[in-house]
Protein backbone atom coordinates (compact mmCIF):
# COMPACT_ATOMS: atom_id res chain seq x y z
CA UNK A 1 0.00 0.00 0.00
CA UNK A 2 1.36 3.59 -1.15
CA UNK A 3 0.07 6.79 -0.35
CA UNK A 4 0.68 10.01 -2.18
CA UNK A 5 -0.28 13.25 -1.40
CA UNK A 6 -1.78 15.13 -4.44
CA UNK A 7 -2.55 18.61 -2.26
CA UNK A 8 -2.12 19.80 0.59
CA UNK A 9 -3.76 22.88 1.75
CA UNK A 10 -3.23 25.11 5.55
CA UNK A 11 -6.34 26.63 6.68
CA UNK A 12 -5.51 28.46 9.81
CA UNK A 13 -9.21 29.78 10.66
CA UNK A 14 -10.14 25.97 11.51
CA UNK A 15 -6.44 25.05 12.80
CA UNK A 16 -6.24 22.24 10.31
CA UNK A 17 -4.62 21.24 6.93
CA UNK A 18 -6.54 19.96 4.49
CA UNK A 19 -5.32 17.12 2.69
CA UNK A 20 -5.84 15.03 -0.66
CA UNK A 21 -4.48 11.97 -1.21
CA UNK A 22 -4.61 8.52 -3.51
CA UNK A 23 -3.85 4.81 -1.99
CA UNK A 24 -2.42 2.59 -4.87
CA UNK A 25 -3.44 -0.62 -2.86
CA UNK A 26 -2.82 -3.32 -5.54
CA UNK A 27 -3.90 -6.50 -4.83
CA UNK A 28 -5.36 -6.00 -1.74
CA UNK A 29 -8.80 -4.59 -0.76
CA UNK A 30 -9.36 -1.13 0.02
CA UNK A 31 -8.37 -0.12 3.20
CA UNK A 32 -10.00 1.23 6.11
CA UNK A 33 -9.47 4.58 7.91
CA UNK A 34 -7.53 3.26 10.53
CA UNK A 35 -4.77 2.02 8.43
CA UNK A 36 -5.28 5.17 6.21
CA UNK A 37 -4.81 7.29 9.01
CA UNK A 38 -1.88 5.49 10.67
CA UNK A 39 -0.03 6.04 6.88
CA UNK A 40 -1.00 9.51 6.64
CA UNK A 41 0.18 10.46 10.22
CA UNK A 42 3.82 8.99 9.50
CA UNK A 43 3.59 11.01 5.73
CA UNK A 44 3.17 14.02 7.41
CA UNK A 45 4.20 13.93 11.15
CA UNK A 46 1.16 14.31 13.02
CA UNK A 47 -0.26 12.61 15.08
CA UNK A 48 -3.03 9.73 14.17
CA UNK A 49 -5.61 10.76 16.84
CA UNK A 50 -5.10 14.56 14.96
CA UNK A 51 -6.05 12.95 11.00
CA UNK A 52 -9.63 12.65 10.17
CA UNK A 53 -10.48 10.97 7.43
CA UNK A 54 -13.44 12.90 5.54
CA UNK A 55 -13.85 10.63 2.71
CA UNK A 56 -12.86 7.61 1.18
CA UNK A 57 -13.85 6.55 -2.94
CA UNK A 58 -12.89 3.24 -4.77
CA UNK A 59 -13.30 3.01 -7.96
CA UNK A 60 -14.28 -0.11 -9.41
CA UNK A 61 -12.15 -2.25 -10.87
CA UNK A 62 -8.71 -0.42 -9.98
CA UNK A 63 -6.35 -0.85 -7.14
CA UNK A 64 -6.12 3.06 -6.34
CA UNK A 65 -8.70 4.98 -3.91
CA UNK A 66 -9.06 8.65 -3.43
CA UNK A 67 -9.83 10.58 -0.50
CA UNK A 68 -10.18 13.57 1.64
CA UNK A 69 -8.48 14.51 5.27
CA UNK A 70 -8.08 17.13 7.66
CA UNK A 71 -5.06 17.44 10.53
CA UNK A 72 -5.99 19.08 13.03
CA UNK A 73 -3.36 20.56 15.72
CA UNK A 74 -5.33 18.87 18.61
CA UNK A 75 -7.97 16.27 19.28
CA UNK A 76 -9.67 18.66 20.96
CA UNK A 77 -10.46 21.45 17.95
CA UNK A 78 -11.12 18.30 15.53
CA UNK A 79 -14.06 17.54 18.41
CA UNK A 80 -15.15 21.40 17.97
CA UNK A 81 -15.27 21.67 14.23
CA UNK A 82 -16.24 18.06 12.96
CA UNK A 83 -19.51 16.47 12.40
CA UNK A 84 -20.37 13.81 15.14
CA UNK A 85 -21.19 10.85 12.36
CA UNK A 86 -17.23 12.11 11.25
CA UNK A 87 -16.06 11.38 14.72
CA UNK A 88 -17.46 8.52 14.82
CA UNK A 89 -16.30 7.04 11.45
CA UNK A 90 -12.65 7.78 12.59
CA UNK A 91 -13.52 6.22 16.30
CA UNK A 92 -12.50 9.29 18.02
CA UNK A 93 -14.65 10.18 21.01
CA UNK A 94 -16.47 7.11 21.30
CA UNK A 95 -13.74 5.57 23.38
CA UNK A 96 -13.97 8.17 25.94
CA UNK A 97 -17.67 7.89 26.32
CA UNK A 98 -17.10 4.23 26.99
CA UNK A 99 -14.61 4.87 29.37
CA UNK A 100 -16.82 7.69 31.50
CA UNK A 101 -19.89 5.45 31.05
CA UNK A 102 -18.05 3.09 32.86
CA UNK A 103 -17.48 4.83 36.25
CA UNK A 104 -21.21 6.04 36.11
CA UNK A 105 -22.30 2.54 36.37
CA UNK A 106 -19.96 1.21 38.77
CA UNK A 107 -21.09 4.28 41.33
CA UNK A 108 -24.91 3.52 40.64
CA UNK A 109 -24.14 0.12 41.66
CA UNK A 110 -22.87 0.30 45.45
CA UNK A 111 -26.00 2.93 46.28
CA UNK A 112 -28.81 0.63 44.78
CA UNK A 113 -29.37 -2.71 46.52
CA UNK A 114 -27.86 -5.79 44.87
CA UNK A 115 -31.46 -7.37 42.85
CA UNK A 116 -30.74 -10.57 44.62
CA UNK A 117 -31.00 -8.72 47.93
CA UNK A 118 -34.65 -7.15 46.77
CA UNK A 119 -35.77 -10.25 45.36
CA UNK A 120 -35.10 -11.84 48.87
CA UNK A 121 -37.29 -9.11 50.94
CA UNK A 122 -40.29 -9.22 48.87
CA UNK A 123 -40.80 -12.85 49.04
CA UNK A 124 -41.34 -11.59 53.17
CA UNK A 125 -43.47 -9.24 52.44
CA UNK A 126 -45.45 -11.32 49.50
CA UNK A 127 -47.11 -14.14 52.39
CA UNK A 128 -48.66 -10.89 54.29
CA UNK A 129 -50.18 -10.56 50.71
CA UNK A 130 -51.14 -13.55 49.25
CA UNK A 131 -54.14 -13.47 51.98
CA UNK A 132 -55.68 -10.91 50.80
CA UNK A 133 -54.92 -9.78 47.37
CA UNK A 134 -54.60 -13.43 45.64
CA UNK A 135 -57.87 -14.53 45.36
CA UNK A 136 -58.99 -11.76 43.16
CA UNK A 137 -56.09 -12.28 41.22
CA UNK A 138 -56.68 -15.77 40.79
CA UNK A 139 -60.19 -15.05 39.34
CA UNK A 140 -58.72 -13.11 37.26
CA UNK A 141 -56.42 -15.68 35.89
CA UNK A 142 -58.69 -17.89 35.83
CA UNK A 143 -60.12 -16.49 32.78
CA UNK A 144 -57.43 -15.60 30.72
CA UNK A 145 -59.49 -15.88 27.55
CA UNK A 146 -61.97 -12.94 26.82
CA UNK A 147 -64.86 -13.24 24.00
CA UNK A 148 -63.79 -11.36 21.22
CA UNK A 149 -65.82 -8.34 20.52
CA UNK A 150 -65.52 -8.62 16.67
CA UNK A 151 -66.87 -12.01 16.10
CA UNK A 152 -70.51 -11.94 14.95
CA UNK A 153 -73.09 -13.60 16.63
CA UNK A 154 -73.94 -17.27 15.39
CA UNK A 155 -77.38 -16.03 13.80
CA UNK A 156 -75.63 -13.59 12.12
CA UNK A 157 -73.42 -15.91 10.18
CA UNK A 158 -73.94 -15.43 6.43
CA UNK A 159 -75.42 -18.64 4.82
CA UNK A 160 -73.28 -20.16 2.00
CA UNK A 161 -74.28 -19.69 -1.32
CA UNK A 162 -74.93 -23.31 -1.74
CA UNK A 163 -78.07 -22.90 0.47
CA UNK A 164 -78.69 -19.61 -1.23
CA UNK A 165 -79.29 -21.08 -4.28
CA UNK A 166 -81.53 -23.67 -3.02
CA UNK A 167 -83.50 -20.90 -1.26
CA UNK A 168 -83.88 -19.24 -4.59
CA UNK A 169 -84.89 -22.13 -6.43
CA UNK A 170 -87.70 -23.23 -4.26
CA UNK A 171 -89.06 -19.76 -4.11
CA UNK A 172 -88.97 -19.81 -7.84
CA UNK A 173 -90.81 -23.19 -7.37
CA UNK A 174 -93.54 -22.02 -5.69
CA UNK A 175 -94.20 -19.12 -7.76
CA UNK A 176 -94.45 -21.19 -10.64
CA UNK A 177 -96.82 -23.93 -8.63
CA UNK A 178 -98.68 -20.48 -7.78
CA UNK A 179 -98.92 -19.12 -11.18
CA UNK A 180 -100.46 -22.71 -12.51
CA UNK A 181 -103.17 -22.75 -10.34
Amino acid sequence: MDIEIESKKNNPLMNRTEVYFTVKHPGEKTPNREIIRSELADKLNAKKENIIVNSINSSFGTSETTGYAKVYSSIQKAKDVERNHILKRNKIGVEEKKKEEKPTEEASSPAEPPKEEASKEKPEDKPEEKTEDKPEQADENQNPVEPVADEPPKEEIQPSVEEVQDEKSEESEKNESEKKE
